[in-house]
């Protein structure tokens, strides 16, 4: 027994050394010339108790993050990740101090400086979704979430730039641009695309600008940039966090998530955002043992007694993904868990029935925001009228044909809508995810997220090399992207799905896979690529 254990913890050391062999280099996420960044790679815990020790305080902290988005953010690399500072940050920072030395401690996040999506209401900030036309909007109230991300003593640091409109724009999109906020630029190549449309937040956490950020997604934009730049994206079940104050695409499929360096920080953030709020009917599905403290379930051995079903579909069968992807789930088999090849029944079907259901679903909740928040345009049509006048700005790099389908769509009550809904979520859900899960009795589905990062050439779109999360999107299912390795020197994602409501047994499973492999490498500032 004892030979067998030394057999084992050597093979997953090879192993680990193995996914690690993929990165190419040394790494460090400070560019040269520059001072070591004294909280590099830092997490909640580790910071929480340098602060418990009295070694570090709050406002030391946001002022430390401040400075160093000044350095790399509008300086240096120009990452180009935050759109907004808020003002009122190390005021915010020196209450939670304050608040500390009284013994009022809030929980894990307290002084913890968080950055949010600019798609996000959060006083006294703008909330533009990277659009000129909502410029001028300061939303008069935060989010629900952000509410509780206050509550919970989190420091508002400032709003993350994104692809405008959450990438409802266009086809033909750059993702990480906005007319607002310029290019978002991947911290591993420059010349790359960090993905969309959570771009900022990814970039932000990737190139420790933040301790965390929240993004939000439809469709990809939490987990493809997560998966791009080499961070941990975790898109919830739709109903486990509220999407009140979030400039809206789908109400069937928009969710907020947590963006973080690590799984535990992640479960750490989401057990602060989850929860009911009556303003979001969604959240009402909620079970009422959904919310967990999320923190405590993590092991390192979790993955030992799992099933695991990895789906083997194009983009894993790709040449500098596939060496990656074999050598996860190798580690996965080392550390006990039984990993089986599957297939998602009927992969890919419900792409049709997804798209009608966000342009009906877009022109309804946009509206409806425009009008509730009385923001500077008050429809979806004088939007449009605003892109057109001011084409100058906001239509020379692509255009804003998903907003003109968008307009031309129907009603709610329109049967084409109805069908499409009811399509869309069966196809991937119970017939898709949950059939995939059942036959071979498993706790969960990996696949390569995405590829990596393509060459950002404005104007010409995204070279967008696919991606594996579009079944838990359109069913509203959690997916997990955690840090898998390196292709060329830019990371690649491990993608977790599992059915509704399975984010504690996700983290698990994401948590001991990432303490196995420690696949995530801090950015190089690389001017581009390394050849592949």
């Amino acid at each position: 027994m004892r030979a067998f254990h030394t057999c084992s913890r050597l093979l997953l050391s090879l192993l680990a050394a193995a996914l690690c062999s993929a990165c190419n280099g040394s790494a460090s996420d400070t560019p040269a010339g520059e001072p070591p960044f004294p909280y590099q790679e830092a997490g909640i815990a580790e910071l929480q108790a340098r602060m418990t020790a009295g070694e570090l305080d709050s406002v030391t902290l946001t002022d430390a993050y401040l400075r160093r988005i000044a350095q790399l953010d509008r300086a240096g690399p120009a990452l180009r990740s935050v759109i907004e500072l808020n003002p009122a940050a190390r005021r915010e920072a020196a209450q939670r101090d304050a608040e500390r030395r009284a013994g009022r401690i809030r929980g894990p996040l307290h002084g913890m400086p968080v950055l949010l999506k600019d798609n996000i209401a959060a006083t006294p900030m703008h909330n533009t979704a990277g659009s000129l036309a909502l410029k001028t909007f300061r939303p008069r109230r935060d989010a629900f979430l952000v509410q509780r991300l206050r509550d919970a003593g989190a420091v508002i640091l400032g709003k993350t730039n994104l692809s405008e409109w959450a990438n409802f724009r266009s086809s033909g999109s750059t993702s990480g641009w906005s007319a607002a906020g310029g290019q978002t630029r991947n911290p591993y190549a420059l010349d790359h695309n960090p993905c969309g449309s959570s771009s900022g937040s990814a970039v932000a956490i990737s190139a420790n600008l933040a301790v965390a950020a929240i993004g939000t997604e439809t469709d990809g934009s939490i987990v493809c940039p997560a998966a791009v730049n080499g961070i941990v994206g975790l898109k919830p079940t739709v109903g486990l966090v509220s999407r009140d104050g979030i400039i809206p695409i789908s109400f069937s499929q928009d969710t907020a998530g947590p963006m973080t360096r690590s799984v535990a920080d992640a479960a750490l953030l989401l057990e602060a955002i989850a929860g009911r709020d009556e303003s979001d009917p969604a959240t009402a599905a909620m079970p009422g043992r959904a919310v967990y403290d999320y923190g405590s379930r993590l092991r390192p051995d979790a993955l030992r007694g799992a099933r695991i079903g990895v789906l083997r579909n194009a983009l894993a069968e790709r040449a500098e993904i596939k060496p990656v992807l074999d050598q996860a789930v190798a580690a996965m088999r080392a550390a006990g868990a039984t990993v089986v090849e599957t297939t998602l029944p009927g992969e890919g079907a419900w792409e049709k029935h997804e798209q009608t259901v966000l342009l009906y679903e877009f022109k309804s909740g946009l509206n409806r925001y425009f009008q509730q928040w009385r923001t500077p345009v008050d429809s979806l049509a004088t939007l449009i009228a605003f892109n057109q006048a001011n084409a100058s700005q906001e239509l020379h790099l692509f255009g804003q044909e998903l907003l003109l389908e968008a307009e031309q769509s129907g009603t709610l009550n329109d049967p084409a809508y109805i069908a499409a809904r009811g399509n869309a979520r069966r196809l991937a859900g119970p017939e898709g995810i949950d059939a995939a899960l059942r036959a071979d009795r498993l706790d969960a589905l990996v696949a390569p997220t995405t590829g990596a990062a393509w060459r950002t050439t404005p104007g010409q779109g995204d070279a967008y090399p696919g991606g594996s999360y579009g079944a838990a999107a359109v069913a509203g299912y959690p997916s997990l992207s955690v840090p898998m390795g390196h292709a060329g020197g830019l990371p690649l994602g491990l993608l977790f799905m599992g059915t509704a409501w399975s984010e504690p047994r996700l983290l698990e499973l994401g948590h001991a896979y990432e303490q196995l492999t420690r696949a995530r490498r801090p950015p190089t500032f690389a001017d581009t690529a390394q050849t592949r």
